[in-house]
């Protein structure tokens, strides 16, 4: 009781309601033993000390991070700095190989006959180039010759390779061109051979029909002429397979081996159109008698006319249409008057009547369109004309449609 009422005695503590403000003025007492000292810290202070510290705190915090950012950098910088290196000795090394080079072409050609001053110039600037390699590598000595020379012979063996490359890509490309220019040329020679064919196609056409238009004539006498019974001339030569001359191209084989079937045509028709009397045997000429039933020109009877007679002005060249043999050479024929007889084979004979000079005699070879005599009105004949008979198998035969035939 006595300690409650003490306690009730005691003063009671009085209570601070007012707000002070953070920026209040303070103070701060320091106590020793036998004195104590008081700092008075004003509003303004304290906003220093706290600028301060926030100040230091952000400082610090910048500098580490800073800190951190430049061993990054540094880092960053130090690998940049080796690929420079190593960029720097590839460079180096690659133009030292080139120089190199550069210098075996110069001394290649040193011994051929090029120009020497321009030699003598290229070798001064590609000796300079080498003094300023030594003294690169001189002055830097992570500049070894030793690896310099083993990665110049590396790059050299690259550029090799390069070149190799180089010329295949080129190959390549000149071997596409040439198969371009096959192509084109193999074009224009499938065309060249598609107008031979028709050519010589035209030609064989133009020969089988003369040939039929001479079968008109013998029709009439119930005989024919088979050109294809014709003996060829004798001929040889070395055996070439086919398949060795034009390879595998079908299309072109087939074109060139019917060139060849026509070429081989036109030399058999030839050799039996050789022997044929197609043609005029005169060229200048107008018809006063034809062949068959005639009115004779000196009994005024009808009579039958073995040949054609084709007046023509006196002396001008009677010529044969056809090779062959004379077999008959009569300066007096009777009726005939002057009379050539020739046999062209295969049957068929020409006969020249009434003639006033002969070029040729019994036993000549004659060619086609050689001049054989001239036209006259030797003989039965009322004035200069040729009386002209065409012969197969020794039956007399029209030889209007020999004459008309168109080669």
């Amino acid at each position: 009781m006595k300690i409650q009422k003490k306690l009730e005695a005691l003063p009671v503590r009085p209570q601070y309601t007012e707000k002070k403000p953070f920026f209040s003025p303070k103070e701060i007492i320091l106590r020793g033993e036998r004195r104590a000292m008081v700092f008075r810290i004003s509003p303004r202070m304290q906003m220093f000390m706290l600028l301060a510290f926030v100040f230091a705190c952000g400082f610090s915090f910048y500098s580490y991070h800073m800190y951190h950012r430049s061993d990054k950098i540094i880092s960053t910088q130090n690998v940049q700095l080796g690929k420079s290196y190593a960029a720097y000795t590839n460079l180096m090394t690659e133009f030292v190989a080139l120089n190199k080079n550069v210098n075996t072409i110069l001394s290649s050609l040193s011994k051929t006959n090029a120009n020497k001053q321009e030699l003598q110039k290229y070798q001064q600037q590609a000796a300079l180039i080498s003094d300023k390699i030594a003294q690169i590598t001189k002055d830097n000595t992570w500049l070894s010759e030793e690896s310099i020379d083993e990665r110049a012979q590396l790059y050299d063996t690259m550029l090799q390779r390069d070149i190799v490359a180089s010329e295949r890509d080129e190959l390549k490309r000149q071997l596409a061109e040439l198969s371009d220019d096959v192509a084109e040329m193999r074009q224009v020679e499938m065309e060249v051979f598609k107008k031979i064919e028709g050519l010589s196609s035209k030609e064989v056409n133009k020969m089988k029909k003369a040939l039929n238009e001479v079968n008109q004539s013998l029709k009439e006498k119930g005989l024919y002429f088979n050109a294809l019974s014709h003996k060829k001339s004798n001929s040889g030569g070395p055996y070439i397979p086919a398949a060795n001359i034009l390879n595998k191209d079908t299309e072109l084989n087939d074109k060139v081996s019917a060139i060849f079937e026509n070429m081989e045509d036109i030399d058999y028709y030839k050799q039996v159109i050789e022997k044929t009397p197609i043609g005029k045997p005169v060229w200048s000429y107008w018809v006063t008698s034809k062949f068959g039933i005639r009115l004779d020109p000196f009994k005024k009877s009808k009579a039958t006319h073995k040949g054609i007679d084709l007046a023509s002005m006196s002396g001008n060249k009677i010529r044969t249409q056809a090779k062959g043999r004379v077999t008959r050479a009569d300066a007096n024929a009777g009726g005939y008057g002057m009379l050539i007889e020739i046999d062209h084979g295969n049957g068929f004979k020409t006969k020249y009547a009434h003639m006033q000079k002969m070029y040729v005699q019994k036993g000549d070879e004659v060619e086609a369109n050689e001049a054989i005599g001239e036209v006259g009105s030797t003989g039965r004949s009322t004035g200069p004309h040729l009386h002209y008979e065409i012969l197969y198998r020794g039956v007399p035969v029209d030889p209007m449609p020999f004459m008309q035939a168109k080669l």
